[in-house]
């Protein structure tokens, strides 16, 4: 099928220069802009990024993790924060009459929480479809947790709305993920089951009795490897909350950068989780339609990195 791709950016009103930045060596983008924005807190360099104010050699950038090369240039846009009308610059996967699919950056909200009502793809993508008609609307399908990137879908309508939440086990015939975990797995492919539950502080943990707590079953095989990460291929047949992070914890191979459940690293700053491809049938037309996005370049750089510093030091 045809996909689109957009890059939503905010007409600039400079009242003076922005501050521009030229990499020396290569780096993540967060952490760069954390280096050379000292006065700055975390959470206003990634408001920075969120709403399309940072341009590397003149394009808008909203992913945390991109990794920089030696030459690269770096602008801030100083009106982009500023505009409350169009907030968006997410990158926009596909969109028509009935759905908006997005290739949520790592660090952004699905929906609003306690502590963040405004900063999240809910909010941003609602007033993207108002600068068209004031009336229009957005709708929840699915969430991707706050520190996972990738593909994720909303509605505009509510007979669409409905038509997915009702049947989305049945519609929904793919969803794969990206993940770099910590070690080497002994067996290179396999499959993980267990019965999910919740504890009162919202931590997930798996049950070994059957029917004890909610199915789950992952498949992964691996794809990468160094002394001290895998790259996964991840098909995650059930689609329970913190699943895979819970599944890759009871093998002993948390996914990196997971505080929350044990990981000892955090190689790229961010949970290295990403879902890369989902495929559904649409309710109406009975079309199959696939969203699918390349694995974040920070993924595969991590064990191209190591390949090259093995060779070297071979």
């Amino acid at each position: 099928m045809n996909r689109q791709r957009r890059t939503f950016e905010r007409q600039k009103i400079v009242s003076k220069p922005n501050p521009e930045f030229v990499v020396s060596e290569p780096c993540g983008l967060l952490d760069f802009l954390l280096l050379k924005l000292p006065d700055k807190s975390r959470n206003h360099v990634k408001s920075l990024l969120t709403h399309g104010a940072v341009l590397v050699n003149g394009a808008v950038v909203t992913q945390y993790d991109t990794v920089l090369q030696p030459g690269q240039k770096i602008e801030i846009d100083r009106s982009a924060p500023e505009g409350k009308k169009q907030k968006c610059a997410l990158d926009i996967l596909y969109e028509d009459s009935d759905m908006i699919v997005i290739n949520k950056p790592a660090g952004l909200l699905t929906i609003a929480s306690d502590q963040e009502r405004e900063l999240t793809a809910y909010h941003m993508l609602t007033d993207y479809v108002r600068t068209k008609d004031p009336r229009n609307r957005i709708f929840v399908v699915h969430r991707l947790d706050r520190d996972t990137s990738g593909v994720l879908i909303f509605v505009k309508n509510e007979r669409m709305k409905l038509a997915l939440q009702d049947n989305w086990a049945d519609l929904v015939s793919e969803r794969r993920y990206a993940a770099v975990v910590e070690g080497q797995l002994k067996e290179k492919c396999g499959r993980i089951r267990s019965w999910l539950k919740e504890t009162k502080t919202f931590l997930v943990y798996s049950s070994p009795r059957a029917g004890d707590g909610l199915e789950a079953i992952t498949d992964y095989h691996v794809i990468n490897e160094t002394a001290g990460y895998s790259l996964l291929d991840i098909d995650l047949k059930t689609g329970r909350k913190n699943q895979i992070r819970v599944h890759m914890k009871d093998i002993g191979h948390y996914v990196a950068g997971d505080k929350k459940y044990g990981a000892k690293t955090d190689p790229l700053k961010r949970l290295c989780l990403h879902a890369y491809k989902l495929e559904l049938k649409h309710p109406f037309s009975d079309e199959v339609m696939c969203f699918e996005t390349p694995f974040p370049e920070s993924f595969t750089s991590l064990f191209s990195r190591a390949s090259l510093s093995n060779m070297q030091n071979g």
